[in-house]
């Protein structure tokens, strides 16, 4: 376990809320890699400033285990912390700092474990995969992804170590997130018929939305969540610059998360047609002036119960668990491995109630737990051989 608390402390001391880098933090596992003679890819993002990391270990055939975790985390700003954030610090059972539960934790096990896997005569192997930016969309995931499935032999299954206090989860909610921009014609407040209001505009359009979660509210599609349904969240809205001047441009930021029965991008289509067909030619009526524009922020892809899957199964018999397959309203990069048809469950230390809550933390008892899983994984791996 020393080992495992070296790392996470060293993981949680570097930065990578979403909005810098985390380059700092991926050069550091690759020099942990390299340390221990495993390979590795870095794959960067088109700005160059984040980037995704890819290494195996065991043989080069197909059939093997993916373990993937992202790097970010989420921001501490305006939550009352009584302990420094990228500084790891225990008290009891408890280790607090950003990111511990959410989900530096799996990886400092997993990053701990890699010497003693590679040191292993494995049938199969085991794959790690680091992400970027899937606090704010799963947005590293996809290239990640097509990285893994390019680079080498063809895994088989998948375990994302998000916080289900270890044990497997095989559905969730997908994410899409969008910013929805007005512009009209501004004008004097006592003359509206001369100008076209950007915030009267958006305001419609939001209330559309509001009435589309309340829709989608009293179907409850889907019992296996909670709630059982599509929500929707109305996030930010700007706009106008005075009381007395009609205001030419309005934004909102918006989101929702569809329960996998329900179709993810027509709900999209639906209220750009609303925005296009009811509320774009009110907006231009006076003066023929003003657009709508949509713009897609962040796709985070569901997660689909697979019968008889194999990645649950799998986790099933490291962890024990016999219990009814979960759900959870949350979204992972398990959807983008699931997509690319490869067997997905969720299944790491720590519970998600701590996540990007103040005062993070995880327990240690569920880091020990976590070791014995991976430990379980490399006896699978080797026992497969003989």
């Amino acid at each position: 376990m020393d080992t495992v608390l070296d790392l996470l402390e060293a993981l949680v001391g570097f930065d990578t809320t979403s909005r810098a880098t985390n380059l700092d933090l991926v050069a550091f596992v690759e020099a942990h890699l390299d340390e221990h003679g495993i390979d590795h890819q870095r794959v960067l993002d088109p700005t160059g400033t984040k980037a995704n990391l890819l290494a195996r270990v065991g043989p080069d055939v197909d059939g093997g285990v993916v373990l993937t975790g992202h790097t970010d985390c989420v921001p501490v700003e305006g939550q009352p912390w009584t302990r420094p954030p990228f500084e790891l610090t225990e008290d009891g059972d408890r280790l607090y700092g950003r990111g511990t539960t959410d989900m530096k934790g799996f990886l400092a096990v997993v990053l701990a474990a890699l010497p003693a896997l590679a040191a292993t005569d494995l049938a199969r192997p085991i794959h790690l995969v680091l992400t970027y930016d899937e606090e704010i969309g799963t947005v590293g995931a996809p290239s990640a992804v097509d990285a893994l499935l390019a680079s080498g032999p063809r895994p088989e299954l998948v375990i994302v170590g998000e916080p289900t206090s270890l044990r497997p989860v095989t559905a969730h909610k997908g994410v899409r997130a969008f910013t929805t921009s007005v512009e009209g014609l501004d004008g004097h407040s006592s003359q509206p018929q001369h100008a076209a209001n950007a915030i009267a505009a958006l305001a419609r359009i939001a209330t559309f939305i509001d009435d589309l979660a309340a829709r989608h509210r009293d179907a409850a599609a889907d019992p296996r969540f909670t709630p059982p349904y599509t929500t929707f969240n109305l996030a930010t809205i700007e706009g106008g610059q005075a009381l007395n001047i009609v205001p030419r441009h309005a934004q909102l930021t918006w989101e929702y998360r569809p329960v996998p029965a329900d179709d993810a991008d027509r709900l999209a289509v639906e209220v750009e047609r609303f925005a296009d067909e009811e509320v774009l030619p009110r907006l231009r009526e006076a003066t023929g002036t003003g657009r709508i524009s949509f713009r897609a922020d962040a796709v985070a892809r569901g997660l689909e119960a697979e019968p008889d899957g194999a990645a649950e199964a799998l986790v099933r018999r490291l962890t024990g668990s016999d219990g009814p397959s979960e759900t959870v309203p949350f979204g992972t990069d398990g959807g983008h491995f699931q997509a690319a048809g490869l067997s997905t469950v969720v299944c790491g230390p720590g519970a998600i109630e701590q996540a990007h809550q103040p005062d993070e933390w995880i327990e240690r008892s569920q880091l020990v737990a976590c070791v014995d899983l991976i430990d379980g994984l490399r006896e699978e791996l080797t026992a497969a051989r003989t």
